[in-house]
């Protein structure tokens, strides 16, 4: 018997199995998968979680010979057990649909929605994405991929040359780290309100947003190709800017260290033939997916791990095995695992002012919103847009153009300009405290007089006690 007729034959002996608990832990839901160990598996059902905005507040990896156990302790965004009893059965019936034995493709798709849906299609056709700008011509939508070199108002000029070119912006997801940018963004025709399928209108999108990507500097900054496939947005900007070496040392990359509280270790497990990987950092949504997606993407798999993130400070330790069973043995890859991991982390971890616009959606709205941004001297850093039911919900995380303090000033006139009630504004340690409001002349009369007053009353005071 073969090795993959072994596989099956474990496969049909020992069925996987989701089980969902509220009652074993005072103030978690509790989430344990069992199943055939899979590469893949641990990350997918992270993403599951993630997706469903779940908290993941411990988590226990574990796995022996063949077979795999996962452990998740998990709350909603409000620290709360999950009660809906919607979300329960959506999460039980996605888990399952990972573990099953035609997961096999889910390196290809990603995206729970689109897996689901394609159950009830016919088979199609699948290739993985390769590229740093690529399009994707479907029924509902184009996809855009975007990486280059940061500047400040390149989301801006991006989305004017789209709202030029008659293309509407209907879900994006940007990020910035390094010097360097990608972006995933779904655009749909004006005119059809679907995808964009004109070959000339394609390779015209395309001609002038690689113009704009590259900026003044060298064209290799920003590479471009036409693929098919689809993708899940932030699994896909983790590997956009991995294969853009956003981890690479430079300047921007030193201070962001100096100021960054995240410390990984990696040391070998040699009785065990194990590397150990333990990660600490300031904890945060989606931190264990950013974490396993870097080790998936190095070919590493986590056969025991250990999750803590219930102060505000998280704990990760994983015992990891490359896809050639060895530990790791030299200085220079141990350094690629933290450099790896580090960019990981900080890719979603910027702390600075956070805006979001809730607003009826209409053509050109994103472009006018980030030309107001631009325009108020912000630079948007990192930006998730999406638009529903005619509604846009969009969120930017924007600083300082200079890098300082963002003037209270600007904020005020960004929701003027915007609208207050539109535009929500989260304070931060990025924003400036408006200055004291100086005294009028009127005010500076009153208080001398005042001064005079009382310097007459304590003279009198004084001559008549005397």
């Amino acid at each position: 018997m073969n090795e993959d007729e072994y596989t099956k034959l474990i496969r049909m002996m020992n069925s996987a199995r989701v089980v969902i608990d509220n009652d074993a832990c005072e103030d978690s839901t509790v989430v344990q998968v069992d199943c055939v160990k899979e590469h893949m598996l641990l990350l997918q059902l992270v993403q599951v979680l993630s997706d469903l905005n779940l908290v993941i507040k411990k988590a226990y990896i574990t796995s022996d010979g063949n077979w795999f156990m996962d452990v998740f302790k998990v709350t909603d965004r409000e620290g709360k057990k999950l009660r809906d009893q919607k979300i329960l059965d959506y999460l039980k019936t996605v888990s399952i649909l990972f573990i099953w034995p035609c997961m096999m493709f889910l390196e290809e798709w990603g995206d729970i929605s689109i897996f689901v849906s394609s159950l009830e299609s016919t088979a199609c056709s699948l290739t993985s994405f390769r590229s740093t700008v690529g399009i994707l011509p479907s029924k509902d939508y184009t996809l855009l991929e975007l990486t280059g070199t940061d500047r400040p108002g390149l989301l801006s000029e991006v989305c004017a040359v789209l709202n030029d070119l008659n293309c509407n912006v209907v879900k994006a997801e940007v990020w910035t780290h390094n010097t360097r940018t990608a972006a995933v963004v779904q655009v749909t025709d004006k005119s059809t309100h679907g995808a964009i399928d004109d070959p000339n209108h394609l390779s015209k999108i395309k001609a002038l947003l690689f113009n704009v990507l590259k900026g003044d500097s060298d064209s290799s900054t920003a590479k471009m190709t036409v693929s098919v496939g689809l993708t899940h947005a932030e699994r896909r900007l983790h590997q956009l800017m991995l294969d853009d070496r956003d981890y690479e040392h430079s300047v921007v990359a030193e201070k962001l260290k100096k100021k960054s509280s995240t410390q990984v270790t990696v040391l070998n497990c040699s009785d065990r033939d194990y590397t150990v990987v333990t990660v600490r950092s300031k904890d945060r949504p989606k931190l264990l997916f950013d974490t396993l997606c870097a080790l998936t993407d190095m070919q590493y798999s986590v056969y025991h791990g250990t999750v803590d993130a219930g102060n505000s400070e998280a704990y990760q330790e994983h015992y990891i095995r490359p896809s050639d069973g060895h530990p790791v043995s030299s200085e220079a890859e141990r350094r690629r695992i933290i450099q790896h991991l580090e960019a990981a982390i900080e890719r979603r971890a910027y702390e600075g002012l956070e805006l979001e616009l809730h607003a009826e959606d209409r053509i050109g709205l994103l472009s006018d919103i980030t030309r107001i941004i631009r325009e108020c001297g912000l630079s948007i850093r990192r930006a998730e847009i999406t638009t529903e039911g005619g509604k846009a919900m969009d969120t930017f995380y924007v600083s300082e153009m200079s890098g300082n303090l963002i003037d209270a000033k600007a904020v005020d006139s960004l929701r003027r300009m915007i609208g207050h009630a539109a535009l929500k504004v989260k304070q931060s340690p990025a924003l400036s405290p408006k200055p004291p409001e100086k005294a009028n002349a009127t005010t500076f009369l009153d208080g001398l007089l005042k001064a005079w007053w009382f310097q007459g009353f304590v003279t009198s005071y004084f001559l008549n006690f005397r």
